[in-house]
């Protein structure tokens, strides 16, 4: 590469968050220190990533191509060429997975500000957590290393190996904060633990009932972070101490021995309430508990009406999977690390995405719901910008993306329900399995009004006769 070169990479209005002294520093904090001057170095390696997140369905070296295009690297085109796949999977195992998790924690953290709308509850930052897996390319590797799900007993495997993954997010803005990501048996509660080191005191923290247990709610509840979780039906939550809100206080058994107390006991305060859903003959019972005691300074009908927050935990994730990555994509890289690798850019990206999208909003002249803002429209103009001259971004509003945003402004969300169904449900063809004998091979018959040939001495004549 020549000298210099990769110093004027960039990423479109993307740079803006990824400035390259943050990709340097995402780089120091990783395992591995370049030494050698290669084609491909790791902060190149990096914006590729990035950018391969960005055009996901563009092949390896077209998006090399269009990171070492863009406007302020032209003059240096002519003395470097586009490294072939080989070269290119090399370098991404020699960049391993940290510096693109480090990059995801520096873009989410702490995005929103108390004039941010919707991303503050009585001082505290509203944060989610929820889980999602995703399919791999289907090798020995990721089959060994992830694994895949299984249908009926005795019938083998099924489907694609899949990774799972737990993100942290902000609800307000939807940036992920952090995220866990591991093989398909590993199970969410155990991803979710290790998450603990990206709360701090000052957050509230909602969940659903997929999520709950009594030890990742002491490692959470250790970290100074308020929770409010919805609990499955089955918890027993027996009333210690009514609250004058109509909350009262109880205690979750930790230990095996349900019936006796034990270190790993949890005290909560319990939230019951119901809900009418259109379409439905009967209410839903909601159960939440939550670490704040006082009704005084979380009222129970507040903590109720609060709740329904956490679904922007599951709108971003069908941003991030079914508008960035494409519905049904399945992730190429063909070994663990470099899936782990791939999901960390693609939630990097979105991140990024949505720090722009949130300084878009506030540095508008009146604050506005980063809700109200489209994903998709700034994931157009973050692709277009990656080839076209680069604009100045907030306060000045003279970035084409800023403009398209402001020019796309949905308007406030309504109220509404619906009961989760499919149009497409089931397919026509056998599901995949392994261990399913294969059909016999049939020899192609001959082709009605030809004569059959006899064997000729040029063996390549034969192939196409029976």
């Amino acid at each position: 590469m020549a000298a210099g070169l990769v110093d004027r990479v960039v990423l479109g209005d993307l740079t803006e968050v990824f400035l390259p002294g943050i990709v340097d520093a995402a780089l120091a904090k990783g395992p591995v220190r370049e030494v050698r001057q290669r084609l491909l170095p790791p902060r190149l390696m990096v914006y590729f990533l990035l950018a391969r997140a960005l055009f996901c369905l563009e092949p390896y070296r077209e998006v090399l191509r269009m990171v070492a295009e863009s406007q302020r690297c032209r003059e240096g085109w002519g003395s470097w060429r586009v490294s072939d796949k080989a070269a290119i999977f090399r370098a991404r195992v020699r960049l391993g997975v940290e510096p693109l998790r480090e990059l995801l924690i520096h873009a989410g953290a702490a995005v929103a500000d108390e004039t941010t709308p919707g991303a503050f509850w009585r001082g505290l930052r509203l944060m989610a957590l929820d889980g999602t897996t995703l399919a791999v390319a289907d090798s020995p590797a990721n089959e060994a290393g992830l694994g895949r799900p299984r249908s009926a007993p005795g019938r083998g495997p099924t489907g694609f190996p899949l990774a799972r993954l737990v993100v942290l997010i902000e609800a307000g803005t939807h940036v992920v904060a952090d995220a866990a990501v591991d093989g398909y048996r590993v199970k969410e509660r155990v991803l979710a633990e290790r998450l603990a080191g990206a709360l701090r005191p000052g957050m509230l923290v909602l969940a659903d009932r997929g999520l709950p247990g009594a030890h990742l709610w002491s490692v959470l509840a250790a970290t100074g972070a308020e929770l409010l979780w919805r609990v499955p039906s089955i918890w027993k939550l027996p009333v210690e101490q009514v609250l004058s809100d109509g909350s009262w206080i109880s205690t979750v058994r930790g230990g095996r021995g349900r019936s006796v107390r034990s270190p790993q006991d949890i005290r909560v305060r319990v939230v019951e309430y119901t809900l009418r859903i259109p379409g439905r003959e009967q209410d839903e019972r909601y159960r939440l508990i939550t670490t704040v005691m006082d009704p005084a300074a979380a009222p129970a009908a507040e903590l109720a009406a609060l709740y329904g927050e956490r679904w922007e935990v599951e709108n971003t994730l069908a941003e991030w999977k079914s508008t960035q990555i494409g519905s049904g994509t399945v992730l190429p890289s063909k070994s663990p690390e470099l899936v782990f690798q791939e999901i960390y850019a693609h939630l990097a990206v979105y991140t990024g995405l949505r720090v722009l999208m949130h300084h878009t909003a506030v540095h508008r002249g009146e604050p506005l719901d980063p809700d109200r803002l489209s994903f998709a429209a700034a994931l157009r103009a973050a692709r277009r910008s990656v080839t076209s001259p680069a604009g100045d971004f907030p306060p000045n509003h003279t970035s084409a993306t800023v403009r398209e945003l402001l020019e796309e402004i949905n308007p406030p969300r309504r109220l509404r329900a619906a009961i989760r169904q499919v149009k497409r449900k089931m397919s026509k063809f056998l599901a995949w399995n392994p261990n399913r004998p294969a059909p016999p091979r049939l020899a192609r018959p001959n082709p009605a009004g030809h004569p059959r040939r006899r064997a000729s001495m040029n063996p390549q004549s034969q192939r196409y006769w029976t």
